[in-house]
């Protein structure tokens, strides 16, 4: 199987093609739940869903919230991903 290398090392092919897909549905689902799905493209809902699982990641054992399966882990993504589009809207980013 083909690797990319990257600045933290190499990443399998198919597993950067899943976390983009599932960043995607993360941030598109995080916009319609914040009315910004007009505002953002599907580059910015891949950037929204992932930089939200990675701000959700990190806020949630602070506050003592632990994924229970693939579902929590996907809820606490959810989570990140509104909390990044309000903080895009505090910023003037978006409407």
């Amino acid at each position: 199987m083909e690797t990319v290398a990257l600045v933290l090392g190499a990443i399998d092919v198919t597993h950067l093609v899943v976390t983009l897909v599932i960043g995607g549905v993360i941030g598109w689902v995080a916009s319609i739940v914040m009315k910004t799905n007009a505002q953002m493209g599907i580059v910015g809902n891949i950037v929204v869903g992932i930089g939200g699982a990675l701000l959700g990641g990190w806020l949630a054992p602070m506050l003592g919230i632990a994924a229970a399966g693939t579902m929590g882990s996907w809820l606490i993504a959810l989570g990140g991903a509104v909390l990044l589009i309000i903080g895009l809207r505090f910023l003037g980013v978006l409407r």
